[in-house]
């Protein structure tokens, strides 16, 4: 394991839950927003920030926003990768990606050969994720090709989970699309997948509100990832910082 590797998971043991903050460059209406946001996360609690989620994020607008992030902060800056191009020299690690249920397997195998060697010469630390999409999925979703969980099957959800860990996945995801209509995913679901897992835990997607931050940590998530409820202007920090004691007070209760 590497150093982020290690950090997310004793942090898990330790606080009980984490906060992960979204940044896509895409969605800020220039990169200074980005980058401001990226630090704000940071100045409120985040335990680490994250960068991309879109195809396009990358290449300039992608090395300038992570650089400047990375030298305003002092937690692990990951790249959250769209494609192949979606990565840049300047963060700390990648999320090293297999979408198990995708019908395409450019996205379980194929884009992760593609990308190895270039994560390999930058020298990012490559954290082996599961990622599963769970219904509406959004836009992830219809990139990915995906054959989408249902909402109210969450054994199907568990059972993929399971077979991301029986396979070598140290971390697991699950994301049901940004800004889903209906909500994060069913806390139910949160649970089943969490019962079946020795390894970190994410759950992404829909979490708008600090008492559904929780709600997702109490269930069995290790930590959530918050993307779209930081991008709607006001105090960044004072939001995330509200995220942040929240989640916490459930891992509290977890541990």
């Amino acid at each position: 394991m590497g150093k982020v590797e290690n950090y997310i998971k004793d942090g898990i043991a330790k606080k009980g839950g984490l906060l992960f903050a979204l940044i896509d460059p895409v969605d800020y209406k220039a990169p200074a927003e980005a980058i401001a946001a990226g630090a704000a996360s940071c100045e409120g609690g985040a335990d680490i920030v994250l960068i991309g989620g879109s195809m396009g994020a990358q290449g300039e607008l992608l090395d300038s926003v992570t650089k400047s992030i990375k030298e305003k902060v002092n937690v692990p800056v990951v790249l959250f990768p769209g494609n192949i191009s979606t990565v840049t020299k300047y963060a700390d690690a990648v999320y090293f990606m297999s979408l198990l249920n995708s019908r395409n397997p450019y996205w379980i195998s194929q884009a992760q050969m593609l990308a190895a060697p270039s994560v390999k010469k930058m020298g990012l630390e490559a954290l082996p994720v599961g990622y599963i999409v769970i219904s509406p999925g959004g836009t992830v979703g219809w990139v990915g090709d995906v054959n989408l969980v249902p909402r109210d099957k969450p054994q199907i959800a568990a059972a993929l989970a399971l077979s991301a860990e029986m396979t070598g996945s140290r971390i697991v995801l699950t994301d049901c699309g940004s800004n889903p209509k209906d909500g994060h995913m069913p806390l139910e679901m949160v649970t089943a997948v969490s019962r079946v897992l020795t390894v970190p835990y994410i759950a992404a997607g829909g979490i708008r509100t600090p008492e559904q931050a929780a709600s997702v940590i109490a269930a069995g998530a290790g930590a959530v990832q918050v993307g779209t409820a930081l991008e709607k202007g006001g105090d960044t920090k004072k939001k995330v910082s509200e995220f942040v004691r929240a989640i916490r007070e459930a891992g509290k209760k977890k541990i």
